[in-house]
């Protein structure tokens, strides 16, 4: 028994020690330690979009040692996306895979010390719950203000911190959300923007500024980890920078806002669901559909629609091509249909080829 207990004590030594070899670099500094490392190493994250914020997100938290990543993502590769979503490559896109379990692997390939929970589905009030739970904090990698607004909201409602990124052409734009002592995203923004509003599809982007946002949003989730004296470090403005103008600003986010109504009135109008919209996808013609859960049997999809049009697929995605427009179908029977932003003719599409 006793020879046992030394093997394991002197198993876990080891492990210990080529650890914190792996990170000695980031021991060193003097802000982060054994210590902060060990606070790493224990952490829970979920990143919310992994296209290119939450990609390079998840790269550079893997690389610093946090335990364990949860991965959540719609959406799947594409060659478009390799210009600025730095953990895919051409073969993800060639065989189409979901991006959460094309990063899964690849991080796996450069840190198989942590753990990445890959989950390839749509974040809704419906499962927030079950996708969010037992996280110490969420990293926000979405294109889109109706999601951030139900992170917000969920953060809020159960005490959650959480980061706020976005970036599009030039620009990009950070908020760190310490529910109960900093300003929430509804605080800085009640209502979601209206009128025009740019996207990587119509403004461009450039994978600088993605880069430089999703750095300083991993160096804040860090110090927002290690808590102790790190926790005086956390910044608490929404952060701007242009990278191409080279203009910035800071807008004082420090306290609540009076009568938000998130962390004020703990009015959670997005968690529970009210008035969400259909979502067009970031960067394609694209609407998504998924207005009820139903199984998928690619085989058999794949029968019904070859007389039809080109049909390609592999486990995770069905690809399904009819000209003009290209359907995308996941397991659980939501849809990516590719060549309108008209909902109507996406439902007809949806319904005409899975049924309705």
């Amino acid at each position: 028994m006793t020879s046992l207990r030394h093997v394991l004590m002197e198993a876990q030594r080891e492990a210990k020690t080529k650890l914190e070899e792996r990170y000695s670099r980031q021991i060193l500094f003097r802000g982060i330690g054994t210590e902060g490392q060990d606070r790493l190493a224990a952490a829970r994250v979920a990143i919310v979009g992994c296209g290119a914020t939450g990609s390079a997100l998840a790269s550079l938290l893997a690389r610093a040692g946090v335990g364990t990543l949860r991965v959540i993502d719609r959406d799947y590769v594409e060659k478009s996306n390799l210009q600025r979503q730095a953990l895919f490559d051409e073969k993800d896109a060639a065989e189409f895979l979901p991006k959460a379990i094309a990063a899964a692997a690849k991080i796996s390939a450069f840190n198989s010390s942590i753990k990445v929970d890959a989950r390839a589905v749509d974040l809704t009030p419906g499962n927030i719950e079950v996708l969010l739970e037992d996280t110490d904090l969420v990293l926000d990698g979405t294109d889109n203000f109706e999601t951030r607004y139900l992170l917000n909201d969920f953060a809020v409602a159960r005490s959650l911190p959480w980061v706020y990124s976005a970036a599009v052409g030039s620009y990009a734009v950070t908020l760190n959300v310490i529910p109960g002592e900093t300003a929430c995203l509804a605080c800085i923004f009640p209502d979601s923007p209206r009128g025009m509003v740019e996207t990587c599809e119509t403004s461009g982007i450039l994978n600088s500024a993605v880069n430089l946002v999703a750095s300083i949003a991993a160096t804040e989730a860090v110090k927002i980890l290690i808590a102790g004296e790190a926790r005086l470090k956390i910044r608490k403005t929404l952060l701007s920078f242009d990278v191409w103008t080279n203009e910035h600003a800071e807008i004082a986010a420090g306290r609540p806002r009076p009568g938000c109504r998130a962390c004020g009135q703990h009015d959670f109008i997005h968690l529970a669901g009210e008035g969400r919209p259909h979502i067009t996808m970031c960067g394609r013609n694209s609407v998504q559909i998924h207005e009820r859960a139903r199984p998928i049997d690619f085989v058999e999809m794949d029968r019904r629609l070859s007389p039809h049009g080109m049909v390609r697929h592999n486990e995770f995605v069905l690809k399904f091509w009819h000209d003009p427009y290209e359907m995308t179908l996941f397991p659980d029977g939501r849809a990516i249909i590719k060549g309108t932003t008209d909902m109507a003719i996406a439902r007809s599409l949806y319904a005409r080829y899975v049924g309705s």
